[in-house]
């Protein structure tokens, strides 16, 4: 009786060991699951992450692109304004050569003295000179433009014209100037509009 006594124990503890192991594999088995659902998480962050990258090195890439763009821009401008001052004192040193005989012939003003470019002021004169008309001593005052058109600028090159002549009066006191601008092509509404306020133009084809 004593020895089965002792075999109902020893099968009751194995049958308490047994369910605790259960108990402990279903909670092994839940935490899998947990681990399992977190991986895909971590793997779909680290998916997310990946494609954010992938959309920063594109973006990286896309304004690396834009910058090469912008100095390339850059340098074209710095290129053609350069061109352009080249050009503008080209046509300024012909202009010196070809405007006395032309103001005379056309316009009766005797240059008496070399037409300059100069600083008066704070303003940077094309073209300044002594000159004689009608037995009357004047300045000329002038400017070069590439053109002269009916643009918005049009207001610019008379207040800039202004402006110089005003910076002559202030140097040498109330002389009489004689306002002109030089330029390779002006439109009909310009010259008119020239005329009418008394300031000569002189285009290049006339020399």
């Amino acid at each position: 009786m004593k020895i089965v006594d002792e075999r109902m124990r020893e099968a009751h503890v194995t049958r308490e060991d047994f369910s605790e192991l259960k108990g402990i594999v279903a909670e092994l088995a839940q935490a899998q699951r947990d681990l399992a659902e977190a991986q895909k998480r971590t793997e779909a962050r680290l998916d997310g992450l990946t494609v954010k990258v992938e959309e920063l090195t594109e973006a990286q890439k896309r304004t690396e692109e834009v910058r090469t763009l912008a100095v390339g821009l850059k340098r074209t401008r710095e290129d053609l304004g350069g061109l352009s001052r080249s050009f503008s004192y080209a046509f300024e040193n012909e202009a010196y050569r070809m405007l006395p005989k032309l103001l005379e012939e056309k316009y009766g003003i005797r240059v008496k003295e070399k037409i300059i470019r100069t600083d008066i002021g704070n303003q940077e004169v094309n073209f300044l000179a002594r000159a004689e008309k009608e037995g009357r001593e004047v300045y000329l005052v002038g400017e070069a433009k590439l053109r002269l058109d009916d643009g918005k600028k049009r207001k610019d090159v008379w207040k800039e014209l202004e402006e110089k002549v005003k910076a002559v009066k202030e140097e040498y006191g109330e002389v009489e100037v004689v306002p002109f601008l030089v330029t390779h092509f002006a439109t009909k509404g310009f010259l008119r509009q020239a005329k009418e306020r008394g300031i000569i133009v002189v285009q290049s084809f006339e020399w």
